[in-house]
């Protein structure tokens, strides 16, 4: 089930404009970003709304930059684990954020076409009623424009107005948990619990919560990068993130049950004035979350490729490059459940469990039996069995896509729904 804030969805470690924050982990005298707290905090929730708590994970990250005095998650495994381990870290980190893409691109189409069915006047073969016509028109009015911004700080207040509509985006799925539940019949066994996919569903979890891959970023946005901040930021944020998504999966799950698909807009009636109204907040959540994960991929291929710095025309060619081959993938591929699954399991579960505490370990002088080796040991050790576990059951037992489709419950056989049209 998708998040009401996809959240976004989400890879690596920006540092554009390297000579503007120097500040490195464990250095707090040195020159920060030009972010505050707030900015930091708005950036973090917007990257990893969704479901699951990697709270502990992110801490150690940090903590490992310190261990190693680097301020890059690249730079860190790198120190660590050597070259090897560095092309490992950059393949995931550029794979993660741009399949994050991805399907952005996928719930925008599929979003906002439902919008505009609704507005009168709209025919059926309005060019508005295409998901590859919103796609490119999104992308080029909105999404490109602001992943050209070379500071992630600037995007703090477009992540504050995303996390509001999210917030809004939430009261509405809770009014129709209440209002249309009833009407919906419940799956077979919907109640029991930890099925064998569950695996799966932790790395779609996995997939949705990730910040790890922009923690080092969002680390050196802030104007006193400190170990301090960064737990407060992160405490706070995290905390907030992980209400927000226990209350989504929750309404979802108690309105639709085994119905629940990838994207939780497509269980809603295309008459749905209400579902409407969410539905567009969800699209302007998922372009707003977008430029944060083109802002990774892109860092990925200035460390790998121009060590680290971008002329501008630079700048601009990778940042189009790399959108547009995003938006071409998302316009010939449109189910967005198998793209979450598999991001999750493959890309999102290593750089969340597994390497930060791999480097943790390796760089920590602390006995085998203080508490953040344990509880490092515990995260490496479930993060190897959920991207094993969970890449067989994914291949072998793949989600079913019925993208575009109006669910059964809709059609005029069952009762109407509140504040709806069904359609004849």
């Amino acid at each position: 089930m998708e998040h009401g804030g996809p959240e976004p969805l989400p890879a690596a470690a920006h540092q554009a404009e390297t000579d503007d924050r120097t500040a490195l982990v464990g250095k707090p005298k040195n020159k920060g970003g030009n972010g505050d707290l707030a900015s930091a905090g708005f950036n973090i929730i917007n990257s990893i709304i969704g479901s699951g708590i990697i709270d502990y994970s992110i801490i150690l990250l940090i903590k490992g930059g310190n261990l190693s005095s680097t301020n890059t998650y690249q730079e860190l495994v790198r120190k660590t684990y050597g070259l090897v381990g560095y092309l490992v870290l950059s393949t995931l980190q550029f794979l993660y954020p741009f399949i994050a893409m991805i399907s952005y691109n996928i719930i925008t189409g599929d979003t906002l076409t439902k919008v505009f069915q609704r507005i009168p006047g709209v025919e059926p073969d309005n060019v508005l009623t295409d998901r590859h016509f919103i796609i490119l028109l999104t992308t080029i009015v909105f999404t490109l424009p602001l992943s050209l911004y070379r500071d992630i700080a600037k995007l703090g207040k477009v992540s504050l107005i995303s996390l509001i509509l999210t917030i809004v985006i939430l009261i509405i799925v809770m009014v129709r948990t209440v209002t249309l539940s009833p009407q919906v019949p419940k799956s077979e066994n919907a109640w029991a619990f930890a099925k064998p996919n569950a695996v799966q569903a932790i790395g779609v979890m996995s997939f949705a919560f990730i910040c790890n891959h922009n923690s080092f970023l969002i680390y050196g946005s802030l104007r006193e990068p400190t170990l301090k901040n960064w737990s407060r930021v992160t405490h706070v944020s995290v905390s907030l993130a992980v209400v927000i998504s226990v209350m989504f999966a929750a309404c979802g799950y108690m309105t639709f049950t085994g119905y629940t698909e990838g994207d939780i807009f497509e269980n809603y009636c295309r008459g749905d004035n209400l579902a409407t109204f969410g539905r567009f907040c969800y699209g302007v959540t998922v372009i707003l979350t977008f430029p944060l994960e083109c802002f990774v991929t892109r860092e990925v291929i200035a460390n790998v490729f121009f060590h680290g710095n971008l002329s501008t025309v630079f700048h601009i060619v990778v940042t189009v490059v790399i959108i547009a081959v995003a938006t071409g993938v998302s316009l010939v591929y449109d189910c967005l459940g198998m793209v979450l699954e598999l991001n999750g399991v493959l890309s999102a579960t290593p750089l969340v469990f597994i390497i930060p505490t791999a480097c943790y370990l390796r760089l920590s002088k602390e006995r085998w039996n203080h508490s953040d080796s344990l509880i490092s040991c515990l995260i490496l050790a479930a993060g190897v069995l959920v991207m094993t576990v969970g890449f067989v059951l994914t291949v072998l037992h793949p989600q079913e896509c019925s993208h575009g489709k109006e669910m059964f419950y809709c059609f005029p056989s069952n009762d109407s729904f509140p504040n709806s049209t069904l359609p004849p």
